[in-house]
């Protein structure tokens, strides 16, 4: 078997110290760029491959990050969600670019025995979270615990926590305007579990848009319930139920939306025609839907990539400050007339 190649191996082979190729290969600003670039011509020319179990053990690290979908009640949101995955594409991707390996996992936010698993047991460097409840034990938990935690979420005057992620009152401001600007007057709204954080600031931005306009806030038009097509669909069915006249709907995802509008056709409402729909996000396959959905853009990939950079700052140490996204009004057929009237 091939003996394997050591920092005294190139310390040899370049005529300086061990300690000078380690700081050299850890790119050490006190090494010369003349001296770093010849050790690292060494390395590569003697096939040197650095010990990662050994570095890691060194610095107590796993070189693993968990990215962990938090839920709500019985929720029948999947990872699959296609939100999710773009996010987590954008994660694993940004991981990779730093050598990190990623845990996947959901957990429920009504506990906090997932902090401990993660945290204490040091199975993981930091924690990526992709929304969070309002009254979330699981971050007062990770709080206490000094974890390393960057958060998709719209911001929160809370100490103890980084975010990223767009501004939900403003984006759901949007889409209602853009509803009333159509012709909309009864808009209802569809929301995930009321007491997460990003379907709280979208009903609360829904209902800021309806008072700027001088409208009554209607709660037969409100639902909450589970971020899948079946539930978003079944939602929509009750608010038809109690709100036949409704003729606009906020929708709290794309993906939700595309049950939304089965629903409605199944009903025998056109959409645009007699229900105007605004879904959110802007995953891909909304451009894709019939029709094309008029939705919320948020800049997934670019979030994504964020929260690690931010994660990988903390874990080293530096200060970081949380980051508020731009959003996006994408107006397609699912909200417009063809040949509108108004």
């Amino acid at each position: 078997m091939t003996n394997r190649i050591t920092i005294a191996d190139i310390a040899r082979a370049a005529g300086v110290s061990p300690s000078t190729v380690s700081r050299a290969l850890n790119h050490n600003p006190g090494i010369p760029e003349n001296t770093r670039l010849m050790i690292e011509r060494i390395a590569r020319d003697l096939n040197y491959r650095l010990d990662v179990r050994a570095r890691n053990f060194r610095l107590q690290r796993s070189q693993t990050v968990a990215t962990l979908f938090p839920y709500q009640h019985a929720s029948h949101r999947q990872i699959a969600d296609p939100f999710y995955m773009e996010i987590l594409a954008a994660i694993t991707d940004e991981l990779d670019q730093h050598g990190y390996d990623s845990l996947i996992a959901r957990v429920h936010v009504e506990n906090d025995d997932w902090c401990n698993r993660y945290v204490l047991d040091k199975r993981v460097d930091g924690i990526l979270l992709i929304d969070r409840a309002l009254d979330d034990i699981g971050i007062r938990r990770l709080h206490a615990l000094g974890a390393k935690v960057v958060v998709w979420s719209a911001a929160l005057d809370e100490p103890g926590y980084v975010s990223v992620g767009c501004d939900g009152t403003a984006g759901a401001a949007d889409a209602v305007r853009h509803l009333l600007a159509v012709g909309r007057r009864r808009i209802g709204f569809i929301g995930g579990f009321e007491h997460m954080v990003e379907t709280h600031f979208r009903q609360g931005g829904y209902r800021l848009a309806l008072t700027e306009a001088g409208l009554p806030v209607d709660e037969q038009l409100i639902a909450f319930t589970d971020f899948t097509p079946e539930a978003g669909g079944q939602a929509a069915q009750r608010l038809l139920e109690q709100a036949p006249a409704l003729d606009g709907l906020l929708v709290c995802s794309d993906y939700m939306a595309a049950g939304v509008m089965d629903v409605l056709r199944q009903g025998g409402r056109r959409v645009p025609d007699d229900v105007s729909v605004v879904g959110y996000d802007d995953v891909p396959l909304a451009a894709h839907y019939a029709p094309r959905l008029t939705t919320i853009h948020q800049p997934i990939h670019q979030g994504g990539r964020l929260m690690v950079q931010k994660l990988l700052a903390l874990i080293d140490g530096e200060p970081v400050t949380s980051t508020v996204l731009p959003h996006q009004l994408i107006v397609r057929d699912s909200s417009v007339l063809a040949n509108p009237s108004v």
